[in-house]
């Protein structure tokens, strides 16, 4: 857990200097990824991606959402999304994901930023001006308040949507992004987002 709460603090100081990170999340919280092995009480046992080992306390006011997969012909044009990508060799933006929002979720998180999927990768939300098919694999022309990006669909990539979801959802190998807060040196969960039946949150 010292690990978590290390970062949490290293993003409470970027977040408070570094414009990069304003869009990112609220202040002193951090996103983990990784497997729920158990509920002790109102802790949910979970094991990191890295490998290491927390407790993350339960809150009475908990939101839960479920992310289970959609099609790529359910992503149209005026949709609100967001996407982790990574660049490709020609500087090309490569989605990891695709996550199209419910309408009543249009406009969070807005923007083009740093994400922390995996190493050098971004997060762009925002809407769909065009959607290219190129065979079974598509483009993304995409407008946010700030800009504009075009993102390459690969036809493998996981194309996901949510839809609420409750405690029914915290079960034993359940794969989860639970963001988490810092309160007395324990871990309070903010949000998660969890799959059914073993599906992973690919976000």
């Amino acid at each position: 857990m010292r690990k978590i709460l290390t970062i949490i603090l290293l993003s409470n100081f970027l977040m408070a200097f570094s414009p990069l990170f304003s869009h990112a999340q609220a202040p002193s919280t951090v996103r983990i990824r990784g497997i729920i092995t158990g509920i002790d009480g109102q802790t949910i046992l979970f094991n990191e991606r890295s490998g290491e080992k927390l407790r993350i306390q339960i809150p009475e006011k908990f939101n839960i959402q479920e992310v289970y997969p959609i099609q790529m012909s359910d992503i149209q044009s005026n949709s609100f999304i967001g996407t982790a990508t990574l660049p490709n060799k020609s500087g090309e933006l490569v989605a990891l994901e695709v996550l199209v929002f419910p309408e009543s979720m249009r406009g969070v998180g807005e923007g083009h930023y740093p994400w922390d999927l995996e190493p050098g990768s971004y997060m762009t939300n925002a809407t769909v001006s065009q959607f290219i098919k190129v065979g079974e694999s598509g483009k993304l022309l995409l407008k946010y308040k700030d800009g504009e990006k075009t993102v390459l669909v690969p036809k493998d990539v996981p194309i996901v949507t949510f839809r609420p979801g409750s405690n029914a959802l915290l079960v034993p190998n359940a794969q989860a992004l639970i963001v988490v807060s810092q309160q007395d040196g324990k871990l309070m969960a903010v949000r998660a987002t969890i799959g059914k039946d073993g599906f992973k949150p690919p976000m």
